[in-house]
């Protein structure tokens, strides 16, 4: 069976995941993506292929933060558990038949975004002060 992400991306810096993705590379951000897959067919395309797969992505600042320090490190870990709660929720709201729960959803998102934001950590660690 053939699987469509369906991608909906709500960035707090840009208005496409794409063009988000790009930007947090530049800047030092994080995205957060949740992932569910729906036990049910959302839909079909136009050309018939049932969608199953969900994601949602939110953008994620840390342009406002000391990452060198513990307070700033702690509060971007914070925000981005916090992201990938709000949509892990917002995934079982609009699909509530989705898999996994949303404590699952969130845990998985919260890993995954983790890997970028140790990479900016350890980036904030080696620079020159």
């Amino acid at each position: 069976m053939t699987r469509i992400v369906v991608r909906v991306a709500i960035g707090l810096l840009a208005a496409s995941p794409l063009s988000t993705a790009v930007l947090a590379q530049d800047t030092g951000d994080v995205i957060v993506q949740a992932s569910r897959v729906n036990k049910q067919t959302v839909g079909k395309t136009a050309s018939g292929i049932p969608i199953v797969d969900l994601s949602l992505s939110y953008g994620v600042s840390a342009k406002d933060l000391d990452l060198a320090s513990h307070a700033g490190a702690t509060e971007l870990q914070r925000r981005v558990a916090e992201a990938a709660k709000a949509a892990c929720k917002e995934l079982g709201r609009q699909y509530p038949e989705s898999l996994p729960s949303t404590d699952d959803c969130a845990k998985a998102a919260t890993a995954k975004a983790m890997v970028r934001v140790n990479e900016l950590l350890d980036a904030a660690a080696k620079k020159p002060k």
